[in-house]
């Protein structure tokens, strides 16, 4: 008989309300991966999105939800030297978080970071990739350079200001309350922008325009991206919370020279996620280690009430990151 897990599956499409909790078999590690026994697991947007229809797994893949996951290596498959049973990491997930154990390629993995618990790690991979890959990699951005993030106060937010600020670049930010824009310049922002009351274009564009904007919204927001960069700038879209289809005069983009281009994370080959990862280990992760970065945290919730979790990230009430206790440590 096979062994069983706890595990949190989408019963069907639809709200919260339809993460239910189940029993999955445990897993076995293929060639190059490796078993984790999950202690937390991170509640990002792509959670909400798979379980609403509109983000499918990819070949293969768990078809629970969770992108990323702190926890203890229980196993490892043929091939992997890297990590050894005992290990404690962080990882990478191509789905499968919300479970009792979930497996990832080893080269996803990621050292806990000194002095970090598990619950702060189980936080850094899906945002971390995220903001490397389309920040630094994708946007280019250099030190000095005006950066405008939107959804300051969010896990990609917060990540982005405190990254881009430590590289040295200007960070300037968008959030929907005096809460928010007061936690975005306490990691270091330079001017956080209440979309409630100020305009981020008027803001930017008497700065001289952003050089990069990460947005995450879309929908009107993008013509008006277009009017906030400086020229040469770089506009990179990572979600569409508000829909992806606008009417965009391209002509600004030709006589200003404006690059437009976005990524999204998960359809990424192994390889490319592998290289995002040893980029972070080289270069961010020392960062972590003496504390100079580290995640914001919301809020934690039991697994089963992965519900719940998801209707606080819905709510846009909350500040940094919402994780799922699964076992603890």
């Amino acid at each position: 008989m096979e062994q069983m897990m706890r595990a949190v599956e989408i019963s069907q499409y639809g709200g919260p309300d339809v993460l239910a909790p189940t029993k999955r078999p445990i897993p076995q590690p293929g060639h190059g991966e490796v078993l984790i026994r999950v202690a937390y697991a991170g509640v990002n947007r792509p959670d909400a999105l798979q379980r609403a229809g509109a983000y499918m797994p990819p070949p293969n893949a768990s078809d629970l939800p969770g992108l990323e996951a702190s926890g203890t290596i229980e196993a490892v498959g043929a091939g992997v030297t890297a990590w050894d049973v005992g290990d404690k990491v962080c990882a990478l997930l191509p789905g499968g978080g919300y479970a009792e154990y979930a497996l990832t390629p080893a080269a996803h993995c990621l050292p806990v970071p000194k002095g970090m618990g598990l619950k702060q790690a189980a936080c850094l991979p899906e945002t971390f990739f995220t903001v490397w890959t389309n920040v630094f990699d994708r946007g280019a951005l250099k030190a000095g350079e005006r950066f405008l993030v939107h959804g300051g106060s969010s896990g990609i937010g917060t990540t982005a200001i405190q990254l881009a600020n430590v590289f040295g670049a200007r960070v300037f930010v968008t959030a929907g309350s005096v809460e928010k824009c007061d936690a975005c310049l306490d990691l270091g922002a330079e001017r956080a922008i209440n979309y409630r009351d100020e305009d981020f274009v008027d803001v930017l564009r008497a700065e001289g325009g952003a050089n990069l904007i990460l947005d995450m919204v879309g929908g009107d927001y993008i013509p008006r991206n277009i009017k906030a960069l400086a020229d040469d700038g770089r506009l990179v879209q990572i979600a569409f919370l508000q829909g992806p289809k606008v009417e965009l005069n391209f002509a600004q983009v030709m006589t200003r020279r404006l690059t437009i281009t976005g990524s999204t994370l998960r359809p990424q080959s192994d390889l490319a996620k592998a290289r995002i990862a040893e980029a972070l280990r080289e270069q961010v992760w020392p960062l972590l280690d003496v504390g100079r970065v580290a995640p914001v945290m919301d809020s934690t919730f039991a697994l089963n009430d992965a519900a719940k979790a998801h209707a606080r990230m819905e709510s846009s009430g909350h500040i940094g990151k919402i994780v799922l206790e699964v076992a603890g440590g």
